[in-house]
């Protein structure tokens, strides 16, 4: 199920996850984004940073419960907690977020 950015064909898999984490870049992640009807603002890139540079130190993808520790340590109590992050990712803030990220599908995720 491939995708079209900038005249590039980018291959993804049948979830819509990336299959070369290498694909990635700003306009990926909108064109992502976009397929999941999500509109990129500042937090939602916060949270999407985020997860590039939690998955770029310890090479996987956090599920939600270890996502929301995470971001509450780095970003604040009012950032990490699930409600706050459902609201910008409605359909499941580590699977939909790391879509966008660029990441593969976090562990535990149905």
């Amino acid at each position: 199920m491939p995708i079209e950015v900038n005249g590039k064909t980018i291959e993804t898999d049948e979830e819509g996850y990336l299959v070369n984490l290498s694909d990635w870049n700003e306009d990926v992640a909108l064109k992502l984004a976009e397929s999941e009807g999500l509109e990129m603002d500042e937090n939602r890139w916060e949270v999407v940073n985020f997860l590039r540079e939690y998955y770029n130190e310890y090479q996987i993808a956090p599920a939600v419960r270890v996502l929301t520790k995470a971001i509450g340590k780095k970003l604040g109590k009012e950032k990490g907690n699930s409600k706050y992050l459902y609201e910008l990712f409605p359909y499941g803030p580590a699977k939909q977020a790391c879509k966008i990220a660029g990441l593969p599908k976090p562990t535990g995720c149905v």
